[in-house]
């Protein structure tokens, strides 16, 4: 199939990895957005690169512990029982994808699409010119208790047998890989196999550059609707102006889902609201990032400071931010890390779209066949952007695809997982 014109909707890391490898294919494409690229949700998350993400959000055992998540705002998952009855279709669907039969073929699926991460980044960083920004470091996870250690199992053991390196640490161990840690860790594990990015923000922004350097076209618009067409739409439509519109591709984040259903595909998408802390000046210098077995959240060295980004709740797009979420990441970054210096920190706080299996939604839309649907990763954005984007490019080209792409199609959420 010949050069396209093409659209993407959406400029965050997803969007922009996207408009790249088409480029690269020879298409002609336009990069539409109301914000300045990754400046949304993109530049926020904890940097984390890692090819053994195959864990989803919902595992078994999860309808005991939502009484907690009401009851505890700084829960690592917590959900505001404000917006419950708003949540509750998507919550159901949810719960189903964390039985055990499902979650094995969760992360069947999640492992080839993240287990490309290094090798589709490297490829965009070397054509973009910033493979300084890749760090491929290695990852460790600490735990202070052996309950937090053992509720874990399960997790640890779909990593395992999906071929991801782990190696086990001891109290000795972990201090010697990172001698600012608390001494109050006495098993962790070490992922050898994963990284980080120095910088998300800069990460994106050198991408665009190299987009724009290259010939490509970047609109600001806020898409309301679209002028249908045989094939997809005609046009984006919004603030009184139409922007024509040949081949799209739909990456715009938590509010894909509003703009898939304007197209006839539905998609049940949640905001699965993520905050960060970040240190510019924090005084120390971990090798690599540090998750905590307990609270589920990463102290990620960056070319910037220290960040201390994870978590989940689930509460909506216009509640404001929790702020006992904040204080639990400051807390625990002073326990984690007691020389930390916190001057001049910086809070944030921002949406990871979300599906109920914790898998994206990478395809065609529903009657649309010049219409590419890639949104939903949750917390694996960063990760499997540039997979995504690989993915999207095959499919748009007509090729066949590096990887099987029917687990992430837009249909499976015509009927309750089974």
């Amino acid at each position: 199939m010949g050069a396209r014109e093409v659209t993407v909707l959406g400029a965050g890391v997803v969007g922009v990895a996207s408009a790249c490898w088409l480029q690269s294919d020879g298409h002609r494409v336009t990069l539409v957005d109301r914000a300045e690229p990754g400046e949304a949700t993109s530049s926020g998350n904890a940097g984390i690169l890692s090819p053994g993400s195959v864990v989803p959000v919902a595992m078994p055992g999860l309808l005991a512990k939502v009484p907690g998540w009401l009851m505890d705002p700084a829960a690592p998952l917590s959900l505001r029982w404000q917006y419950l009855p708003q949540a509750a279709p998507w919550l159901l669907r949810f719960l189903l994808a964390s039985r055990r039969s499902r979650v094995e073929r969760i992360a069947d699926a999640l492992r080839p699409l993240l287990g490309g991460t290094f090798e589709a980044w490297g490829r965009l960083a070397r054509a973009a010119g910033c493979s300084d920004l890749i760090n491929p470091s290695g990852y460790m996870a600490v735990y202070e208790s052996e309950a937090a250690w053992q509720s874990d199992a399960l997790a640890w053991s779909l990593r395992r047998e999906r071929g991801v390196r782990l190696e086990p640490l001891d109290a000795a161990a972990i201090r010697e890989l990172d001698p600012d840690l608390a001494p109050i860790y006495p098993r962790g594990v070490l992922l050898p196999e994963q990284g980080h990015v120095a910088n998300p923000l800069w990460l994106t922004r050198r991408l665009f550059a190299h987009f724009m350097a290259s010939g490509g076209r970047f609109e600001r618009l806020q898409v309301e609707d679209f002028e249908p067409g045989p094939r997809g739409p005609r046009a984006l439509l919004g603030s009184g102006r139409r922007l024509p519109a040949e081949t799209l591709v739909l990456a715009a984040g938590v509010h894909s889902a509003r703009l898939a259903a304007r197209l006839g595909t539905s998609v049940p998408l949640e905001s699965q609201r993520g905050y960060h802390v970040h240190f510019p000046e924090p005084g120390i210098a971990p090798r690599m990032p540090v998750m905590s077995g307990e609270f589920k959240f990463f102290v990620t060295p960056m070319a910037d400071g220290l960040r201390n980004a994870g978590t989940v709740e689930i509460a909506g797009l216009d509640a404001p931010p929790t702020a006992a979420r904040i204080e639990a990441l400051v807390r625990h970054t002073r326990r984690m890390y007691p020389r930390v210096n916190m001057d001049g920190m910086r809070e944030w706080m921002g949406h990871r779209p979300c599906t109920p299996d914790s898998l994206p939604v990478i395809g065609r839309a529903t009657g649309c066949p010049d219409v590419f649907l890639a949104f939903g990763h949750g917390h694996t954005g960063l990760c499997g952007a540039a997979p995504t984007a690989r993915l999207i490019a095959d499919l748009v080209a007509g090729r066949t695809p590096f990887i099987d792409p029917e687990p992430y199609r837009p249909t499976r959420f015509r009927m309750l997982a089974r």
